[in-house]
């Protein structure tokens, strides 16, 4: 089976640093958009931050310039590099993967793949 495991989360105080990391495993070929949402308390999940596996990104305006995403391809590993967190940053993050390939096959999964969360906590 195909599956995204993240990682990193954790307890940070207001103005730290935390890195996600976002893994792959099974016959995945490719994926083409890789992107990290989040869900606070009593929020909707929303879009952190996502990267075509051209290099295209794009981010949330809460997080622009705070956070910084990548990739790697080869891999199929993702990271949320995370700066200046603030206590609105609180919140589930999940890893998504769009447009995912298994070897064998000339088509994208019909779903979206999607991770289990890792909390990140911002606090004093």
């Amino acid at each position: 089976q195909v599956q995204l495991v993240e990682s990193g989360g954790g307890l940070v105080q207001p103005g730290g640093s935390l890195r996600l990391s976002c893994a792959a495993s099974g016959s995945i070929f490719s994926i083409d958009t890789m992107g990290w949402y989040r869900q606070g308390p009593g929020n909707q999940r929303e879009l952190v931050a996502e990267m075509r596996s051209g290099g295209f990104t794009k981010y949330a305006d809460s997080v622009k310039d705070r956070f910084t995403i990548s990739r790697d391809n080869g891999k199929n590993t993702m990271y949320l590099q995370m700066n200046s967190l603030e206590p609105e940053d609180t919140a589930v993050y999940y890893c998504n993967g769009n447009g995912v390939r298994v070897y064998g096959s000339r088509y994208t999964l019909a779903g979206d793949l999607w991770g289990q969360g890792t909390q990140v906590t911002v606090s004093s």
